[in-house]
């Protein structure tokens, strides 16, 4: 079996929440949780027998993730995160309100992730960031990394006429058009301390496989950009979302994937916090 770990790493907390169960075709996350077993840094979640989380994420489905990071032990954001596909992207609302010091959220993704809730304010992957936007006393800003272009302008437009204008106050898009004209990573100023969600969608085809619509982002800018950012602020924690569809085999992809979750979890251990 090949091994990852190195001293550093062993010694950062690393969880992934199992809701489909596509990481089952991926051997970095078989290693993942047959490492789990005896290293009580690595924590296996197994979500596949909860209801209610496709997608979105009713109340009950919400305490029943909390109970199990409670029960795992883990009372804090810091760590690497994987929680799946993008259907689960609410993961992050979950996390970070388990933050409880001012900080700053830095998003990854294709999509905004900020559509008002269409069903009696259930939690949604398509609308998580406005739930933290909205609910969240510690969120000092938002950067959304990546995102298609008009789905930026329909954003705006739409919540700029809705009640809830003011969170665009604290919402800094960098678009896809505006990666794609340079190989030198953007630079902006946040708090000293940051919360990291990473979509793969935002990635090129050629980097991930992903069940949604990509973008055209590079591993290494996705890299640079973190790397920028982890000189000049403490990074709490950092999750990782963007699987393939689970009802389409795709042994090509699960290389793939596999392969890339390997390199960030090597590339992010000495970042995240311990």
């Amino acid at each position: 079996m090949r091994i990852f770990y190195n001293k550093r790493m062993q010694r950062k907390l690393i969880s992934v929440h199992d809701f489909s169960g596509v990481y089952a075709k991926q051997p970095f996350m078989l290693e993942l949780r047959e490492s789990a077993a005896s290293n009580r840094d690595i924590h296996w979640l197994d979500c596949t027998q909860i209801a209610g989380t496709d997608c979105y994420c009713d109340d009950e489905a919400v305490n029943a993730i909390r109970g199990l990071i409670a029960d795992a032990g883990i009372t804090s954001a810091c760590g690497i995160h994987f929680i799946d596909g993008g259907n689960y992207h609410y993961m992050s609302k979950i996390w970070t309100d388990m933050v409880q010091e001012p900080f700053s959220l830095v998003v990854f993704d294709h999509h905004p992730d900020m559509q008002a809730p269409r069903f009696g304010g259930i939690l949604s992957c398509g609308g998580w960031v406005l739930e933290v936007l909205k609910n969240n006393p510690f969120v000092q800003s938002v950067t959304l990394i990546g995102v298609a272009d008009h789905l930026v302008d329909e954003i705006r437009t739409e919540i700029s006429q809705t009640d809830e204008a003011h969170v665009l106050d604290k919402v800094t898009f960098i678009k896809e058009s505006e990666l794609r004209k340079t190989d030198t990573p953007p630079s902006f100023s946040h708090p000293s301390t940051l919360y990291i969600s990473i979509d793969k969608d935002a990635l090129a085809p050629a980097y991930a496989a992903t069940n949604w619509d990509q973008g055209s982002l590079s591993t290494e800018m996705l890299k640079s950009i973190i790397a920028g950012l982890a000189a000049s602020h403490r990074i709490l924690g950092i999750d990782i979302c963007g699987e393939r569809a689970r009802d389409i085999e795709d042994s090509r992809a699960d290389a793939l994937n596999s392969e890339l979750n390997r390199e960030l979890a090597e590339f992010l251990a000495p970042f995240a916090a311990s």
